[in-house]
């Protein structure tokens, strides 16, 4: 019964979570450091991925744009 429980509260919320597949390359060493802390906190690579990008989506956003970087023009001589 606890188990149909289980099963039928995974159901409703994976209604309500867009999981797409996309692939993320990495660096070795950070895809190493990555995992250490999944395994330390018993966690999915995904879900400390995710958690990273919550905690610092503000920050990144104030990152320029390519589009916002001036292009320097070669001097003519």
């Amino acid at each position: 019964m606890l188990e149909n429980q289980i099963h039928r509260a995974q159901n409703v919320n994976s209604v309500h979570t867009d999981s797409r597949k996309q692939s993320l390359y990495f660096p070795e060493d950070m895809l190493q450091e990555i995992q250490t802390e999944a395994n330390r906190q018993d966690r999915s690579l995904s879900w400390i991925v995710q958690q990273a990008w919550k905690l610092s989506r503000k920050d990144i956003r104030k990152f320029p744009s390519i589009n916002d970087v001036e292009t320097v023009q070669p001097k003519s001589e």
